[in-house]
């Protein structure tokens, strides 16, 4: 089995194996977060694979199982899946465990400061792919559901603030922190070129605008039903 592979699977072991708990009963959760996923990562999966066409980015041989859909190997199609699967389950934890809390003032120190930084990554690095098209997502996103007043977006916060450590873990990894090479690579013309270790800083917002957008329609499906 690839290293890419293990990391998604360890990755997701314990967010499923948790999914039966009878606080959080996740697993009753699952229509409303797989169409979420599925909608998202239907979008994601075509951006992704133009991006490595374009070879903004890219996957070393060396750590995948070489099955591949287009130009994307199968551990990165699952990647869409688990990591959105992962996120939405800890929005969950929250709310059954700590349904009381009080988020507005998170979200309105978060958001000006998030929203600044995009701004000035995004005028500051016009010619970057990578860049440019995950903090402009990651701004009109984030401010269109601040505006739009949604009950959830202040616990998405800090939802996606819990999420960035294992978010960090597994992206490390897959950039090269304890490896010799990495696993995914990033062509440095459309990067910033600051990074956490070995990851870049766009993964950040690359990640904010995959979730929102999940929690977006679980959220919706819910209130819905």
């Amino acid at each position: 089995m690839s290293l890419y592979l293990w990391v998604i699977l360890l990755a997701f072991a314990g967010p499923f194996a948790l999914s039966f708990d009878k606080k959080v009963h996740f697993f009753t959760h699952w229509k409303s977060v797989f169409i979420g996923i599925f909608v998202v990562a239907s979008v994601f999966i075509a951006g992704d694979e133009l991006f490595t066409q374009w070879k903004v980015w890219g996957f070393n041989p060396d750590y995948i199982l070489k099955i591949y859909f287009g130009n994307l190997p199968l551990e990165e199609v699952l990647f869409f899946i688990i990591v959105p699967y992962n996120c939405v389950f800890i929005h969950e934890v929250q709310k059954a465990y700590f349904p009381n809390l009080k988020l507005e003032t998170l979200s309105n120190y978060f958001l000006p400061l998030f929203g600044l930084i995009c701004l000035l990554l995004i005028i500051l690095n016009w010619g970057n792919y990578y860049t440019v098209t995950y903090c402009t997502s990651s701004l009109l996103f984030s401010f269109f559901f601040y505006f739009k007043k949604t009950s959830w977006f202040p616990r998405f916060v800090l939802t996606y603030l819990i999420s960035i450590l294992p978010f960090l873990i597994v992206n490390g990894i897959l950039t090269g922190m304890f490896t010799p090479a990495p696993v995914v690579w990033y062509n440095e013309a459309h990067i910033v070129g600051w990074r956490i270790v070995s990851i870049p800083i766009e993964d950040l917002f690359y990640n904010f605008s995959m979730l929102l957008p999940v929690i977006w329609i679980h959220e919706s499906l819910l209130k819905r039903n």
